[in-house]
């Protein structure tokens, strides 16, 4: 039994070559106000970061600014991506003693920062591959974002596009490590296996995957682990695994309250979207049942939907968002659904095996 509670996911770090424009495209592509920043101005001489917000949602995004640095190295071996994935809890050292008693290991220990709007207590411990996980304590801090970081003023507002919260981090592992990062989060987190899909579930005639979604006891939190199965050509998991060099976040899913309009205003920002093929929605109803959205609105938008016994939900992926085929964001509706799509994986796998055709790494 844990003795430490995970509230909700408090933030994504990403390192990135260039923090400033891709902060620009946060704000005018996905809808995300910068809220606070660090840098030179700030004191800090090595790292630069922008943060992102909309609604409960928050990006970091990070790059360095001297050579020879850590964030540099990983964005070398990577690509642009996320690092840590943050955990907001009631008490950041005990999270981090419960965790490392029970195998994790650490990269830094409890540590409180403060400035003139208070303190906070930071935490973190390593996950797969190079991605860390960091227990974030803010009870007694009232600034914008973490003591150490200045509010952003830049005199523009970000158009909103109607993102809530982070739904799901799905985390990519080569063949033979699922079962493995499973256990880790079972053994280090306490956490349960919450739904599961397989190669038998999951294929498409090229390629497959299996894939086990853990949540922890609250079920607030949900990470997706992901690992390919053997098909006749190169899965997208594979496919990732080797761009990124090694385990990582494949993608973050953002809940939103209005798909439609959140993929329209996408759209009309310059995101793009996968596109799902027309043959899809021939026999939506009879795969899925009743649902209130237009059909030709569905088709025309390319947007997905799958249900199971407490309702249906609706889901579009991005492309990626920088040159290697790498991270891309999922939009996501639930409308009682709990479920991960297992219905549109095929032709979610269809659509992305044209991609990866076109990229000559199918």
């Amino acid at each position: 039994m844990n003795t430490f509670r995970i509230n909700s996911f408090d933030h994504c770090e990403l390192y990135v070559s260039n923090a400033k424009q891709a902060a620009h495209y946060y704000q005018t592509a996905l809808g995300f106000q910068p809220i606070a920043y660090q840098g030179l101005e700030t004191g800090n001489r090595n790292k630069v970061s922008y943060v992102m917000k909309q609604n409960q949602i928050r990006f970091v995004l990070s790059s360095p600014l001297v050579p020879g640095t850590e964030i540099g190295q990983h964005i070398d071996k990577h690509g642009d991506g996320v690092k840590d994935i943050s955990f907001a809890v009631d008490n950041a050292e005990n999270a981090w003693q419960e965790t490392t008693s029970r195998g994790a290991e650490s990269v830094s220990e409890p540590q409180m920062i403060e400035d003139e709007k208070g303190e906070a207590i930071l935490a973190t411990i390593k996950t797969y591959g190079d991605t860390t996980h960091t227990f974030v304590e803010r009870e007694k801090y009232n600034g914008v974002f973490l003591p150490g970081y200045q509010v952003m003023d830049v005199g523009t507002v970000a158009n909103p596009t109607g993102l809530v919260h982070i739904d799901h981090v799905v985390g990519n592992q080569p063949n033979g490590e699922m079962e493995p990062t499973c256990k880790f989060y079972e053994k280090v987190f306490g956490w349960h296996r919450f739904w599961s899909v397989d190669d038998k579930d999951v294929s498409t005639e090229f390629s497959a995957l299996r894939s086990i979604v853990m949540a922890n006891e609250n079920e607030k939190i949900k990470m997706p682990i992901n690992e390919p199965a053997e098909g006749l050509k190169k899965s997208q998991i594979q496919e990732f695994v080797e761009f990124y060099d090694g385990p990582g976040v494949q993608h973050v899913a953002m809940s939103t309250k209005d798909i439609i309009k959140t993929v329209k205003q996408l759209k009309l920002n310059g995101v793009e979207l996968l596109e799902t093929p027309k043959t899809y929605y021939d026999d939506l109803k009879k795969r899925v049942g009743d649902f209130d959205e237009d059909i030709d609105t569905l088709s025309e938008l390319g947007i997905l939907l799958d249900s199971d016994e407490n309702g249906y939900m609706l889901q579009i992926f991005t492309k990626p968002l920088q040159d290697r085929p790498t991270l891309f964001y999922e939009i996501i509706q639930r409308k009682g659904s709990n479920s991960f799509g297992k219905g549109n994986f095929k032709a979610l796998f269809e659509s992305i095996e044209k991609e990866q055709a076109l990229r000559g790494n199918l």
